[in-house]
């Protein structure tokens, strides 16, 4: 296997208590148990930002939004439309806001709070995620945000979610996307990827958690013939005419082939993408270690994207 970067191997042993290297059915509640979610106002504070709670009209009552954006901005701002990670099976609204704050400075951030399998099997996460984006371009003047610089973005599961936003709002006609933020997306429900068999037991999310997570978001059926690409981006026929995309992927993880092959499927079809594969990195290092120089870099280039995305729509 590729070498751990020497900051990130030092956190996967400090830091074991919060790794997630296997998972097995059995072990979801458990885990949900002691993920606790972060407390967003330090959060929202330190970003200059203003907090505020919504609800979507959506599927099973509707969907929990929360937003966030900037307090002494005049005139609507970007917005990052951001899903959370956790395989599709852990996670809340408040997780990994901090880093999609973190590069997107001046922008809005709205986390969407999607069902969680195996209680809610696709499509139940992807029409939460789509719910949310409906209603958010259609209240984006209320909101102050700008419903042309919409940007989709997620990690780990999230990330998988947004690529599959971004294929679903193309083929509905619905809201046209800015751009997908596609940070370790989990992308390939066959998990059966070279990184995939090469990581197995190590590092974070392996293969085991995988085919956890895809067996409850799938209902038993991942890895078989029939799995739609609005639940695994990558079986997707044509990524034609997608809005641009940014993927980022640890060397050292489960995910890093289907990612590499995603933008090359993405370059293939005409899409407008841009791939970065970070040496020595685990699945998810930039939340494990922030302060890394590897998570530094990873979060500058993330933010670097976003600013020349949005230069293209500035007249």
């Amino acid at each position: 296997m590729p070498a751990f970067d020497a900051e990130i191997a030092a956190a996967l042993v400090d830091q074991a208590e919060l790794v997630v290297t296997s998972l097995h059915p059995h072990e979801i509640a458990a885990l949900r148990d002691r993920a606790a979610p972060p407390d967003i106002r330090p959060v929202a504070a330190h970003a200059g930002c203003t907090v505020s709670e919504h609800r979507a009209p959506g599927p099973a009552g509707g969907v929990r939004v929360m937003i966030l954006r900037p307090a002494h901005v005049t005139g609507p701002v970007p917005v990052l439309l951001h899903l959370h990670g956790g395989g599709f099976v852990v996670g809340a609204v408040t997780d990994d806001v901090d880093a999609a704050l973190d590069v997107a400075p001046g922008w809005a951030v709205a986390s969407v709070e999607y069902r969680l399998a195996p209680e809610d099997p696709y499509p139940a996460a992807i029409e939460d995620a789509y719910a949310a984006l409906v209603w958010l371009v259609a209240e984006a003047a209320e909101l102050g945000l700008d419903p042309g610089r919409v940007v989709v973005t997620g990690v780990s599961a999230g990330g998988g979610l947004a690529a599959c936003l971004a294929l679903l709002a193309r083929d509905r006609g619905g809201p046209r996307l800015l751009g997908q933020l596609l940070v370790c997306p989990m992308l390939d429900d066959r998990n059966d990827s070279p990184s995939g068999r090469q990581m197995a037991g190590l590092g974070s999310w392996d293969r085991d958690a995988n085919a956890t997570g895809w067996g409850a978001y799938l209902d038993g059926q991942a890895g078989g013939p029939d799995t739609p690409g609005y639940a695994s981006a990558s079986r997707a026929g044509s990524l034609r005419d997608l809005p641009p995309a940014f993927l980022d992927v640890g060397s050292a993880e489960t995910f890093r082939d289907e990612c590499v092959q995603y933008a090359a499927r993405l370059w293939a079809d005409g899409a407008d993408a841009e791939l970065h594969v970070w040496p020595g990195g685990c699945h998810g290092f930039d939340g494990l270690v922030p302060s890394a120089l590897l998570s530094l870099a990873a979060r500058s280039t993330r933010a670097d994207w976003l600013q020349r995305l949005l230069s293209r729509t500035v007249i």
